[in-house]
């Protein structure tokens, strides 16, 4: 018998490049470890001899962030999930993450991965999962989307879970994040209520991140052309790294991963989320697919990443 192969951590590694950018997405939970302009790193993600840490770069489907001990319900039925977040005893960042998913088409400058998710404990519902990345001059574009092959409604949400980076570091960065709400959370990092902004979590403007500890949601996103977008950026040279997302995409968790030893405050994430933490249960922006093959029975959604130059300062 001939040697089995080995295998990376993270599976199949699909790298494509375009306009200086380059980009690696994974077999595992089509993730996207590796993105950079012109040798930059926008993103602070894995090594291919290394699985993904602290959801880094990992697609949040078919809900992000958490649900409060497993439990919802739905549809008239309670349902228990597997409480893959041992510490705080909740269900956290969906069923995909770190499935294999198949590869649908391979590019030069683009690459799109499918999973099925099949009806189980917890989740009794048959959804088809679908994301496309895209690079071009204008960096990179990620399409996700979720179609309910079932004969009932299904609940939904999706997110994904990119830590952006400018260097080593995030005290000395300059933050813009177009946010006028906040979702408080209590000691388990469920939210507990939405509120204005106050002075210390207003970034609307740019500043200094200094020694502010992000781990809750924004909503309430200003947005140009339905498009809102983050900025991070090192004010000693001008560069830095943008994340837009779409109008579909009204929450963004934002995490400094000072609970994280070794990568504490190395980068930011920032997570676009069609809906916050424990949606299942407040039904907060909680989307229902509905049965396949009646309208409704999809949704995608839009984001993506590009670098920053001293002269895009003004955007």
């Amino acid at each position: 018998m001939p040697p089995t192969p080995r295998v990376a951590p993270s599976g199949d590694q699909y790298e494509i490049s375009a306009a200086g950018y380059r980009a690696v997405v994974t077999e595992s939970g089509a993730a996207l470890r590796v993105l950079e302009h012109h040798g930059r790193p926008l993103v602070d993600g894995f090594g291919e001899e290394e699985m993904s840490s602290g959801g880094r770069g990992q697609l949040l489907m078919p809900w992000p962030n958490r649900i409060r001990d497993g439990r919802y319900s739905f549809g008239g039925r309670d349902h228990q999930l597997a409480l893959t977040e041992p510490k705080r005893s909740h269900a956290s960042h969906g069923l995909a993450r770190w499935a294999a998913w198949t590869l649908e088409e391979h590019t030069a400058n683009s690459v799109s991965l499918v999973y099925r998710v099949m009806a189980q404990s917890g989740y009794p519902w048959a959804v088809d999962l679908h994301v496309l990345y895209d690079l071009s001059a204008d960096g990179l574009a990620v399409t996700q989307t979720a179609t309910n092959l079932s004969g009932e409604p299904a609940p939904y949400a999706c997110g994904a879970h990119p830590y952006l980076c400018v260097g080593e570091g995030i005290d000395d960065l300059e933050l813009t994040l177009p946010a006028g709400t906040l979702a408080v959370p209590d000691d388990r990092l469920i939210p507990v209520e939405v509120v204005p902004v106050d002075a210390e979590h207003d970034f609307r403007s740019p500043r200094r991140i200094g020694s502010m500890v992000f781990d809750e949601a924004y909503g309430d996103l200003s947005r140009t052309d339905g498009v809102a977008t983050t900025l991070l950026r090192d004010p000693a040279d001008g560069h830095g790294v943008a994340l837009w997302v779409d109008e579909r995409l009204p929450w963004l968790l934002v995490y400094s991963g000072d609970d994280v030893p070794g990568k504490e405050r190395r980068s930011l994430a920032v997570e676009p989320m069609t809906a916050p933490a424990n949606a299942f249960n407040s039904g907060t922006d909680l989307v229902t697919l509905a049965p396949a093959g009646e309208p409704g029975d999809e949704l995608s959604v839009t984001w993506g990443i590009r670098a920053t130059a001293p002269e895009d300062a003004g955007d």
